[in-house]
């Protein structure tokens, strides 16, 4: 296919062309003028006409009937915005004084009223003067561009705010030039001005910046961007840097490197944080929390300390109670006796017990066993060893388990129990005299047991229903005859919480008080094991098995324990039991008359009780005699701590004497075993 070429070329001289030819070289050149979208115009200076063509008048709305007051270049200014009237002018000055080619960009009024952005070129012709006659150029729209840049500009700016805002600085190294840009942000954490020198005409940044690096944290530093610079983690560092001033301060740098097609890093942009405030904070957290452990510590001591400054005459007073069980010519009014005594010493015993059981569940020592639970069989068993209780006060119990004789709930039976037996006890203490304390189960919503426990007695006041739960508050009932420590549902609302239940109450003046306790429910029982262990009540005296010579040495240096010991050992013929009042002399003792069993006091002057167990267990003749271990501490932490040590059974003061006795029945049917063997 053949292209007919035009008759006329473009270049050819305009004086040797026809008026046909011109004619068609004009119809040509506004078929491009028109096509191309620009504005072509051309100013002549000593008419102010403007001759105008073109696709971009078109665009701007103007057509042949606005040519009239568009032609005139006075009206010119009217069309261009009023900020940019003085830059277009002073262009247009510059351009007549200096023959510079013209360019200018500036806003130009459209047809409907608004504004395009459009970019101006243009040159003058001249006479032989070196007057310009005529300035003929192009105009074109460059609102897009324009909005772009702009769009530019705001996300650059905004940009700026944020970093500005956030106080952080930025810092960007070139692989190209091997160069390192620090904002002067960055600087500012060091404690500099931009009119510092190091800033301002230091040549090595990065080698400055790496001086003010903390030296134990310089390594960290170069092994963290190391491992990022080969692509194997990020890059994300807490360090110290040295500041001008003298001070130290922590920085939380991040940064990412980008990475060429051959996996070399070409560059690395990142952000400095100043993170020494949060960093001061932590530490005033970890020194808050170091002091709340010592404080807990201190606390756990003492009570540590006060159990055993209270048990040791509590194991004075119940010891030689129990010694009395004994005897077989006590009469009706002094067993009577001896039962109100050993009645209140094991009241005060609980007490001890309440303080410490509230120290171990606050210290978090004290944790929960949970498991299914059937509750009527928990009831039960509570209300038996409540009854004498409530009978001595001619309390009427009353259980109504409205057909949940079978369910179960999720909890820990110990302490399920410890929570009833406080809201029962205090229900038959805090009662009339011939009232009534009933129990009820209900079901609730979503799968949720009551047991609920009401009284019929006094009532609490409204105004004191918050004090409740606080404790050693016992709302006034200090100054009746009711006996209590103020923690018991103290105690019981943690140990119910502890269960992931819920407890709490409802009360009338003068008419009595219901308590409540929601669980979870897991199913209905389906067998009859028992679920947990009754608890301890009074027992009947055992008998010493052994019946042949025991030796027995007890290091102790407390008289009133060393009589107690002495009383009980004395009912035995084939018992020998021999004192040694300090532990040296209990070391020395042990390695001369080589005893059948030790019993060790674990508070003795100078050397404590594992110290003389420490001794004994190295040396071969004294290593292999059963030490007991005798202690009024009674912590858990203390119990482990014995039975970590070595004794051969640890026992707690004040002295249960039949767990004496059945230590060591328990160590003579081992002799007894070896014997045989």
């Amino acid at each position: 296919m053949s292209i007919k070429r035009p008759s006329i070329s473009i270049t050819q001289r305009l004086d040797n062309l026809s008026p046909e030819q011109l004619r068609e070289i004009v119809h040509r050149y506004r078929r491009i003028f028109c096509g191309s979208g620009y504005g072509f115009w051309e100013w002549d200076l000593e008419t102010s006409f403007i001759d105008w063509s073109g696709a971009f008048w078109e665009q701007l709305g103007y057509t042949d009937l606005d040519r009239e007051e568009f032609d005139d270049a006075n009206q010119l200014p009217n069309y261009i915005h009023p900020d940019d009237r003085d830059v277009m002018f002073e262009a247009v000055r510059h351009h007549l004084r200096t023959s510079e080619p013209l360019h200018a960009c500036y806003r130009i009024l459209t047809k409907a009223g608004d504004y395009l952005w459009t970019q101006v070129r243009a040159d003058s012709i001249r006479d032989e003067q070196g007057r310009a006659r005529y300035i003929s150029g192009i105009n074109f729209d460059v609102t897009e561009l324009k909005n772009v840049e702009e769009a530019l500009r705001e996300s650059e700016a905004r940009q700026v705010r944020i970093i500005q805002a956030s106080k952080d600085g930025i810092w960007e190294w070139y692989a190209e030039r091997n160069g390192f840009h620090f904002s002067s942000r960055c600087w500012e954490h060091l404690g500099y001005n931009e009119n510092d020198d190091m800033v301002t005409n230091g040549q090595d940044r990065l080698r400055e910046w790496r001086n003010h690096i903390h030296k134990d944290d310089l390594a960290k530093f170069d092994r963290t961007l190391r491992k990022h610079m080969s692509g194997l983690g990020a890059f994300d560092i807490e360090y110290r840097v040295h500041t001008k001033q003298g001070g130290t301060r922590w920085i939380r740098a991040r940064g990412r490197a980008t990475f060429d097609d051959n996996g070399q890093p070409t560059r690395m942009s990142g952000t400095n944080m100043d993170i020494t405030d949060i960093k001061r904070a932590e530490e005033r957290v970890m020194q808050a929390k170091e002091a709340a452990e010592k404080a807990n510590r201190a606390k756990s001591e003492f009570l540590s300390s006060m159990s055993h400054e209270l048990r040791t005459p509590l194991n004075a007073i119940l010891g030689y109670a129990q010694l009395f069980e004994y005897d077989d010519n006590l009469q009706t009014v002094q067993k009577d006796n001896l039962r109100e005594i050993r009645s209140a010493g094991e009241h005060l015993l609980r007490l001890i017990n309440d303080v410490l059981d509230l120290a171990k569940i606050e210290s978090g020592k004290m944790q929960a066993q949970l498991q299914p639970v059937l509750v009527a069989r928990l009831l039960n068993d509570c209300f038996t060893l409540v009854k004498p209780q409530a009978d001595a006060r001619g309390i009427n119990l009353q259980a109504n388990y409205q057909n949940l004789d079978h369910a179960c709930v999720t909890a820990d039976p110990v302490r399920l129990k410890q929570a009833m037996l406080n809201l029962l006890s205090n229900a038959i203490k805090y009662n009339r005299v011939g009232g009534e304390v009933e129990v009820t189960l209900a079901a609730l919503r979503n799968n949720v047991l009551r047991i609920s426990v009401r009284d019929t007695g006094t009532g609490i006041a409204a105004h004191r229903h918050n004090e409740v739960f606080q404790p050693f508050n016992r709302l006034h009932a200090e100054m009746s005859r009711v006996e209590g420590s103020g923690v018991g549902l103290v105690i019981t609302k943690q140990l119910v919480e502890m269960m992931n239940g819920h407890i709490d109450f409802t009360s009338e003046q003068d008419e009595g008080t219901c308590f409540w306790v929601d669980l979870k429910r897991c199913g209905e029982a389906v067998d009859d094991r028992p679920q947990d262990t009754p608890e301890v009540t009074l027992e009947p005296a055992e008998e010493l098995l052994y019946d042949t010579e025991c030796r027995v040495l007890y290091i102790e240096d407390n008289p009133t324990n060393i009589r107690l010991m002495q009383q009980f050992f004395n009912r035995y013929e084939h018992c020998t039991l021999e004192v040694a009042e300090e532990p040296y002399l209990g070391i020395f003792r042990a390695r001369s008359s080589v005893p059948d069993i030790i019993v060790l006091d674990i508070n003795l002057p100078g050397l404590d009780g594992y110290e003389v167990l420490s001794v004994l267990q190295k040396d071969p003749a004294t290593a292999s005699i059963p030490v007991i271990g005798l202690s009024a501490n009674v912590m858990s932490i203390d119990v482990q701590k014995g039975r970590d040590a070595g004794f051969y059974e640890y026992l707690t003061k004040p002295l249960q004497i039949n767990q004496l006795v059945r230590v060591l029945n328990r160590l003579a049917a081992d002799a007894e075993l070896v014997t045989d063997l």
